[in-house]
């Protein structure tokens, strides 16, 4: 059975993650909105954003957003989504590594919004992997991982 989070989870929300965020229910409702934009409104496809997102997760160590989807793909044969992978591979290392010189190779492949988008997701994915790791997230069933 998996250690529970730092805080008890609450009785709201679904997953462990929404349930520890589930304390502060003003800040769930519109992270869950933003998550959604992102999941059910993105310019990029699906397929690209999730392998941004596992890059992500290898690279803040949260135990919930790494189990989730498991490790990226090593083998990638699409182009834009090996360049975006690359981007969160660099923004895990050093954001302050991404400049204009990768700003200018991205735009060769990425339309402005769709650059916009993939920027504001690595963020996005990367403050809640932090919030996970820092809060002691971890994966499995609420019900398993709700302390007795």
């Amino acid at each position: 059975m998996p250690l529970p989070a730092h805080i008890p989870l609450s009785d709201i929300g679904h997953t462990n993650y929404e349930r520890v965020m589930g304390h502060a229910p003003h800040i769930l409702k519109p992270w869950v909105e933003l998550e959604e934009a992102f999941f059910q409104r993105a310019l990029l496809p699906q397929t690209l954003l999730e392998q941004v997102r596992r890059t992500l997760a290898q690279g803040h160590g949260c135990e919930y957003c790494q189990a989730k989807g498991g490790p990226p793909h090593t083998s990638r044969d699409d182009f834009r989504t090996s360049l975006a992978v690359g981007l969160a591979q660099i923004y895990s290392s050093d954001p302050k590594g991404i400049d204009e010189k990768m700003l200018q190779l991205l735009r060769a492949h990425f339309s402005d919004a769709e650059v916009v988008e993939l920027i504001a997701y690595m963020g996005f994915m990367w403050a809640g992997g932090v919030f996970g790791k820092v809060m002691g997230i971890r994966p499995g069933s609420p019900r398993q991982a709700r302390p007795e």
